[in-house]
């Protein structure tokens, strides 16, 4: 994980909408996410720090109101932490690298993994496959 970079660089460097979600842990309103319909094929990569997380390939709609995934672009991208918070069993999901919460993980989602990565939309950035 990059702990090289302070609370303050990174308030510096996300909107404060970003840095509720990414370095705090907050929740965007569910329905409200700019890549919640995207559909264009591509990488969704950490709003933080711009590593890979997901691609498009893996994206479906889940009714939540949330971008879901799948699965992860692979499995060393994120970690998975317990999350007791507001009386409930979850598991956050962080991006490995800088250690930013992106949303959790639930295992309702389709096979062929049965998982739902739901992510918040302020905590991914959207890179469009190259059209060739």
């Amino acid at each position: 994980m990059n702990t090289n970079v302070s609370e303050e660089e990174w308030k510096n460097k996300l909107t404060p909408e970003q840095y509720k979600v990414l370095r705090r842990k907050g929740t965007e309103p569910a329905f409200t996410g700019k890549l919640l319909h995207n559909k264009e094929k591509g990488v969704y990569m950490c709003g933080a720090c711009g590593a890979e997380l997901f691609t498009s390939d893996t994206k479906y709609d889940s009714g939540s109101g949330w971008p879901s995934f799948w699965a992860p672009l692979a499995g060393d991208r994120i970690e998975e932490r317990p999350d007791n918070t507001l009386g409930m069993r979850r598991v956050e999901i962080v991006c490995k690298r800088c250690g930013s919460h992106l949303g959790h993980v639930f295992d309702d989602g389709p096979q062929p993994s049965g998982e739902r990565y739901c992510v918040n939309s302020l905590s991914l950035a959207f890179k469009k496959k190259d059209e060739k």
